[in-house]
């Protein structure tokens, strides 16, 4: 007790210095400040990571740059003291696709239609017929008359207040682009509230709230961002969407977040510690979110169910429990965004228990097709990871206006193998996999495909690996199929050691004869409209970016690899 509360001392004091230093920062930037907006894009998004505004940008500082991404045109500092990631415009188009169409919904309740740019025909959609507030009200800011739809007496447009409309937060807000961008791109917002610890990121995001015409809309904040989210455990305080994209791991901001999302409200986590939920280190995985993590084929659809389940987990402890709309993985990162409710009988489901110890364990402490010892790792969400109806919503929107986004072609090609994926499957095999482990030619992945469709299974592939496949076959089905296929590419038995799994598996006989040819329907449609499923590399050392600096100067540059100086022909070391 006495640690932590050092602890809450020094952050006070640091924030009230903070919050002086801010209020003597914002006075002289309000007065260089554009008093007119950027022009509106009509067409995809650009994005021209820091490289001067040489257009009719006006006020900026020595040494400041314009980034335009979307509808936003972001002032920068030269220096890395706020972080900024251009590979992440993926992360924020899709953010405003979801919130945009999650508002359809709340505020049909509410009495407000929405209305978007570029969109032929605006239609009030609902959540799968969701019932909000099955035992408490969507939030205490509406009242709705029995069970029938409100009237919609109000329109909600882009760049305009709505009183009646959506509170948002952005816990970590660093620029505040993403605060912006929805205050320019997503309509029906009541206000959007963009936080972040350090007083000059909070100076920068008024700055650039200012310059862009959204001041009215999106406000400035300079705390931690779990005391705030703590602050806003009333039930008329809560936000409806908070979204928090963090440097790294989220877990710290879990429990506040939870907490202070609304009834039915929205919230939208980003985690970008892969390494530690993919596997390579359990421990730690355990630690930050309750789950031991598993270094396997499918450890990135496994790291989504592992934050789905901590993210369950953190709910149940207040008596409320999640639904997933919509989980991904891409890039280097996870996302998911989550509806949040209260329901004491949904959270003790959520166990899966009838209020008694389960039983177990289910298996032996040996596989029985290769002979080696279990992985034991979890607990993960075992449920569906997608809301198929939702996600095809927001799929139909970003199809229909597809210069809303800059990244309106890879959106629709992801969220388009979203909904072919198998729902109550978890976890995925990958056939390069299947076929190293018993050392054989890797099968065409049409060809595997048709084969388990032959066997009477449905079969899937997934968004989160490239040779992934979703099925609901057993494994003994799986290995009959890689046997029937090893006999016509055959592999040495000879060098095959006595113990390895590949002799182990090879050593039994097919209870099943498989058939490959190759069927219409196990090419799925995403793959036969060739759609931008998976990103390419847009640039060498393409990846995360470092942390923001405190302080100027220069920062030394990353050293590239070796392999990168023989393949370009370079010579002698980088310093």
């Amino acid at each position: 007790m006495v640690v932590w509360t050092a602890r809450l001392l020094c952050s006070s004091r640091l924030r009230q210095a903070s919050v002086r230093k801010l209020s003597r920062t914002l006075n002289p930037m309000d007065a260089q400040k554009d008093p007119s907006p950027p022009p509106a894009s009509t067409g995809p998004a650009q994005a021209a990571p820091f490289s001067p505004n040489t257009g009719s940008d006006s006020g900026l500082l020595p040494g400041e740059t314009v980034v335009r991404e979307g509808k936003a045109a972001i002032l920068f500092p030269s220096a890395n003291e706020v972080f900024y990631n251009p590979v992440q415009e993926f992360n924020r188009d899709l953010t405003c696709a979801v919130i945009t169409e999650f508002a359809r919904d709340v505020l049909a309740q509410r009495g407000v239609k929405v209305e978007v740019p570029g969109e032929r025909e605006p239609v009030v959609v609902s959540l799968s017929g969701e019932q909000t507030g099955a035992d408490e009200p969507m939030d205490e800011r509406e009242e709705t008359n029995g069970s029938e739809k409100q009237q919609l007496t109000e329109t909600a447009r882009v760049g305009e207040k709505c009183e009646r409309g959506l509170r948002v937060l952005e816990g970590l807000a660093a620029s505040g682009l993403r605060s912006v961008r929805f205050g320019l791109e997503v309509p029906g917002l009541r206000s959007v509230t963009a936080n972040d610890f350090s007083a000059k990121a909070a100076a920068l995001i008024a700055r650039n709230a200012q310059h862009n015409g959204v001041g009215h809309l999106v406000e400035a904040s300079c705390k931690d961002a779990s005391l705030l989210m703590y602050e806003k455990r009333e039930k008329r305080e809560r936000f409806d969407v908070i979204d928090l994209d963090p440097y790294g791991s989220p877990s710290s901001f879990i429990d506040a977040a939870v907490q202070a999302v609304a009834e039915g409200g929205l919230l939208c986590v980003t985690c970008t510690d892969m390494a530690v939920m993919a596997g390579n280190s359990g421990e730690t995985c355990y630690s930050k979110y309750g789950s031991v993590s598993i270094k396997a084929k499918f450890c990135h659809e496994m790291a989504l169910r592992i934050i789905l389940h901590s993210l369950d987990q953190r709910a149940g402890v207040y008596q409320r429990y999640i639904q997933p709309l919509l989980s991904v993985s891409v890039d280097f990162y996870i996302r998911v965004f989550v509806r949040v409710f209260t329901g004491q009988a949904k959270v003790k489901n959520s166990a899966r228990m009838k209020y008694s110890a389960a039983t177990g364990p289910p298996v032996g402490p040996d596989c029985e097709h290769c002979g080696h010892r279990h992985q034991l790792g979890g607990p993960v969400w075992a449920e569906p990871i997608h809301d198929r109806e939702f996600v095809q919503k927001v799929l139909t929107a970003v199809s229909v206006n597809p210069a809303r986004f800059g990244t309106s072609r890879r959106i629709e090609g992801v969220l388009s193998m979203v909904t072919e994926e198998l729902e109550d499957v978890p976890l995925y095999y990958t056939v390069d996999n299947l076929s190293s482990t018993i050392h054989c030619n890797t099968p065409p992945l049409l060809q595997f495909r048709s084969a388990l469709l032959h066997a009477g299974h449905q079969v899937s592939l997934s968004h989160a690996c490239k040779n992934a496949i979703k099925t609901d076959a057993p494994p003994k089905v799986l290995w009959d199929i890689m046997r029937c296929w090893e006999k016509t590419n055959p592999v040495k038995r000879e060098k095959l050691s006595l113990t390895s799994p590949a002799f182990k598996i090879l050593s039994t006989d097919p209870s099943l004869e498989a058939c490959f040819t190759v069927r219409e329907d196990a090419n799925p449609q995403s793959r036969k409209k060739h759609l931008t499923r998976f990103q390419e590399n847009p640039q060498a050392f393409w990846g995360p970016k470092a942390r923001a600096k405190a302080g100027y100067g220069h920062t030394r540059a990353a050293k590239p690899p070796l392999w990168f100086c023989r393949r370009k022909g370079i010579s002698g070391v980088l310093m």
